[in-house]
């Protein structure tokens, strides 16, 4: 492989590396549409319609063994949690499309779709997407994974070290591509 330079990606050991330097929380299109669809099903349909039953259930009398009620309110804290949880996320998300025109194609960033070669010359492919967008079954994997971490800003024919819970791995990136990454629709994954 004379073309090929190795990039050593291997951090200190310091448990504050695991971590991104300033938090931004990254995100596809796709990706911040599903978690705005989930905020406002939640808001407008799911949050209104336990609410109704809480209201109702609470004119019953009893409210100690009425289940409607325990149930209801138990589903109210959790809803208002993940609503929370949500306005935090889509507060500070930042939207970067991985199709949208880049200055330097040729190197591995947010939203790269990456082809690469283990030691054991397995080819696969993961796309890097933010921390609400993960699904492994699909390849996609959060850009503060250690895999992105070690993949971000190399280039075709990069050599890059990997630090897994068996050793150090050598991966050798095949090919990089900036295209749509497609995220199911929020309609889709909660189905009930």
């Amino acid at each position: 492989m004379e073309n090929t330079k190795l990039i050593d990606n291997l951090e200190e050991d310091n448990p504050d590396s695991h971590l991104p330097i300033s938090y931004k929380n990254y995100i596809t299109p796709g990706g911040h549409t599903r978690l705005m669809d989930e905020f406002l099903w939640l808001m407008n349909k799911e949050r209104p319609e336990v609410t109704a039953v809480v209201s109702w259930a609470a004119g019953n009398g009893d409210r100690s063994e009425n289940g409607d009620y325990i149930y209801g309110k138990k589903r109210l804290r959790e809803i208002d949690k993940r609503i929370h949880f949500l306005t935090k996320r889509l507060d500070i998300a930042e939207i970067v499309d991985p199709a949208a025109p880049r200055e330097d194609k040729t190197r591995i960033f947010f939203g790269a779709t990456v082809t690469f070669s283990n030691q054991i010359s397995k080819t696969e492919t993961i796309s890097i997407v933010g921390v609400d967008e993960i699904d492994t079954t699909k390849g996609y994997i959060s850009w503060i994974s250690p895999m992105a971490r070690a993949l971000i800003k190399a280039q075709q024919g990069d050599i890059v070290s990997l630090r897994a819970p068996s050793g150090i791995k050598r991966i050798e990136v095949l090919e990089i591509k900036y295209k749509t990454i497609p995220m199911e629709s929020f309609e889709a994954t909660t189905q009930r």
